[in-house]
């Protein structure tokens, strides 16, 4: 098999990157998820243990208490770091390895740009979308008040500097089969 391509979906919160990858896995490619593959690590026993040593109040019964877990590293940076230094590289390596797998494959990482992930890549899709129809959106599909989810949106990579980073921006301001039609078109550079 000749080496894999392995392209990276982005965005912030409420871009749409889930739904752009619903719809590339409808064209056919195979599509990975950073958060479906945490939350199978988040169950093995590597993980758990090394989550005990560095948040002991957030292993309970022995299995990671998630909800803990956030608050724990949601408003402290050096907690975020510690924990992300703890599950990014088993996601990656999980991630890597199952896309290894396929000529061409779709990977969804949500804080690529933050975490420094995109030279990993052969191509990266940024999604972006309004502010306004971002924050409707999260409020309306996750039952956040508007400063909740603004708090979260500030936390991310900002899509106003996207123009610094090697990357294909498209935006997702209108229907989904527009948004289809742009993913068609990207993806056709890579004989999909």
């Amino acid at each position: 098999m000749t080496q894999s391509k392995k392209i990276a979906v982005t965005g912030g919160i409420g871009s749409g990157k889930s739904v752009a990858c619903r719809i590339i896995k409808e064209m056919g490619l195979p599509v990975f998820s950073c958060d479906e593959i945490y939350a199978e690590i988040i169950k093995r026993e590597e993980y758990v243990e090394q989550v005990k040593k560095a948040f002991p109040m957030c292993v309970v019964e022995g299995a990671v208490d998630r909800k803990r877990l956030s608050e724990r590293v949601f408003h402290d940076e050096d907690e975020r770091k510690k924990l992300n230094a703890i599950a990014h590289p088993l996601i990656m390596q999980e991630l890597f390895a199952q896309m290894e797998l396929h000529s061409l494959s779709v990977a969804e990482v949500p804080l690529l740009f933050e975490e420094g992930l995109e030279g990993y890549f052969d191509g990266v899709l940024a999604i972006t979308r309004d502010l306004r129809l971002r924050l409707d959106g999260v409020c309306k599909r996750d039952g956040l008040k508007e400063e909740q989810v603004t708090l979260r949106m500030n936390r991310q990579f900002p899509p106003t500097r996207l123009q610094e980073k090697n990357c294909t921006v498209i935006e997702n301001n209108g229907t989904k089969d527009e948004l289809k039609e742009k993913l068609e078109n990207y993806f056709r550079s890579f004989g999909a």
